[in-house]
């Protein structure tokens, strides 16, 4: 085929998530809320790990991260979505739909790793408590990250070449609010089934990966956890619930849509809304509301923000 790999598609239809203008306006409502109390969850807990003494260490350096990452995961697609309940032509540029792809998978795989070495993190916290600063050293942190950032750049790249390289030759409806992997393959013009499953095994191979070593730690941090005294097996099973809370909410959209689709469209939106707005509004609030240091830290910024040093009352 000449040209093959160009496209004659110069933009792709959203059919979103209503059809309804009554229905849409609700849900402009809705997600907008959502939205801001997702950037503004965020940007706090950012705020309070850098400014607050107390929360220099590992365990909320990692935290800080997650929370970046959660901020531009729904960043990525809500925005668009939001704007659009207002639109009555749904649009976006194929160069807009590749970078959707893009950068969806590369933060949510991105995610995926740094909730592994968050496991990691709890394991040593608990496992090896005399040995923990020394192992979770900063050098070996940002490293860490680093290493799931550069997982993530990895797997988004490798979708993108994959699908910007397909010939589009016409059909460009896509029946969700965002562009995502699979729906794109499907409007290409040749057989995408190989590709598809392709698609899927990489995919599988991040998601399960990444799945396994989590059970794995929590596996031995629950094993540890029991033979540890009542107060320090109180916290630590405190930490890792909402730790296993936050990996639950996060990996089982993901893995119904993309390691094991069921090809239900309503239940494709559901998960697809689920992981990129509901997972990064949940876990702010599980880690705020379950965590005392983090508590404690809000009253203190409340305080100092309220009275600060060198005011005379």
């Amino acid at each position: 085929m000449d040209g093959g790999n160009q496209s004659v598609v110069s933009e792709f239809i959203l059919w979103g998530l209503a059809h309804s203008q009554s229905v849409q306006v609700l849900l402009f409502v809705m997600f907008l809320i959502l939205y801001l109390l997702i950037v503004s969850g965020n940007i706090v807990i950012l705020v309070l790990i850098i400014t607050d003494s107390h929360l220099h260490s590992p365990m909320y350096f990692l935290l800080a991260n997650l929370s970046f990452i959660d901020m531009w995961l729904s960043s990525i697609t809500t925005p668009k979505m939001i704007s659009d309940f207002l639109r009555e032509n749904k649009t976006i540029s194929f160069s807009g739909c590749m970078s959707q792809v893009f950068f969806s998978h590369c933060i949510a795989a991105g995610e995926m790793v740094l909730l592994v070495v968050m496991a990691y993190d709890r394991y040593v916290a608990i496992c090896k408590p005399l040995h923990y600063f020394t192992i979770m050293n900063l050098k070996r942190c940002t490293g860490l990250v680093l290493t799931s950032w550069t997982t993530g750049f990895i797997h988004g790249i490798s979708y993108m070449v994959a699908i910007v390289r397909l010939p589009y030759c016409g059909l460009n409806e896509i029946d969700s609010f965002f562009c995502d992997m699979p729906l794109v393959i499907k409007l290409a013009c040749i057989d995408s089934h190989d590709l598809h499953t392709l698609m899927n095994a990489d995919c599988g191979v991040v998601a399960v990966t990444c799945f396994i070593l989590l059970l794995i730690s929590y596996t031995y941090i629950l094993i540890t956890v029991r033979q540890s005294s009542k107060s320090g097996a109180s916290k630590a099973l405190s930490t890792c619930s909402a730790h296993i809370t936050v990996v639950m909410i996060f990996f089982v959209p993901c893995i119904f849509i993309y390691v094991w689709p069921l090809n239900i469209t309503w239940l494709d939106k559901f998960f697809a809304v689920f992981y990129s707005v509901f997972t990064p509004l949940l876990n702010p609030a599980i880690y705020t509301l379950r965590n005392k240091e983090m508590k404690n830290a809000m009253k203190r910024f409340i305080s100092n923000f309220l009275h600060p040093k060198g005011t005379s009352l």
